[in-house]
């Protein structure tokens, strides 16, 4: 019983922590659309700083992508089959969320973690720069991946072993 509560506080706190990592990362759309419509008046009219607005952009755009899919999943929102889930018993739907999550969407998760890993990791290393621009930060587009890949396993791991009464609410 003790390591049912154990496994419980695990996952509420995997589940605290994404639920920052997605208010965090909510936030992004705004400073990369600010960024993305300054672009033009940056080239055209200051005649700088327009390749800068773009890298900067990008980063936050990665990020903000790598944490939508986990806040699309979270929420219930993400595109799905539903030609004939609708049709079945929300517990049934649950049990197939539950067994996909297991079959499909963590092995996947570690699988890029793992195929990802080494380029990851040199380029934080290295602290890879913008091939065009030699700007600082194109690592953290490559670190994006890990985010996502982490995002999305710990996201299966809830689907899967959360309490029942926890899922529903």
């Amino acid at each position: 019983m003790r390591a049912f509560r154990g496994a419980t506080a695990l996952l509420a706190r995997i589940d605290r922590g994404l639920a920052a990592v997605v208010g965090g990362a909510s936030v992004l759309v705004l400073p990369v659309s600010l960024l993305l419509f300054l672009q033009w008046p940056l080239r055209e009219w200051i005649q700088a700083y327009s390749r800068e607005a773009n890298d900067v952009a990008q980063v936050l755009f990665a990020l903000y992508v790598a944490v939508a899919v986990t806040a699309a999943t979270r929420r219930g929102v993400h595109l799905t089959a539903d030609a004939f889930a609708h049709r079945y018993s929300a517990a049934l739907r649950r049990r197939l969320a539950q067994a996909a999550a297991l079959a499909i969407e963590l092995p996947f998760a570690l699988f890029v973690l793992w195929a990802a890993r080494p380029i990851v990791v040199q380029s934080a290393r290295e602290l890879e720069a913008f091939p065009e621009t030699f700007n600082p930060g194109y690592f953290l587009l490559k670190a994006a991946v890990g985010l996502l890949a982490l995002a999305v396993a710990f996201q299966a791991l809830l689907t899967a072993f959360r309490p029942e009464d926890e899922a529903a609410g």
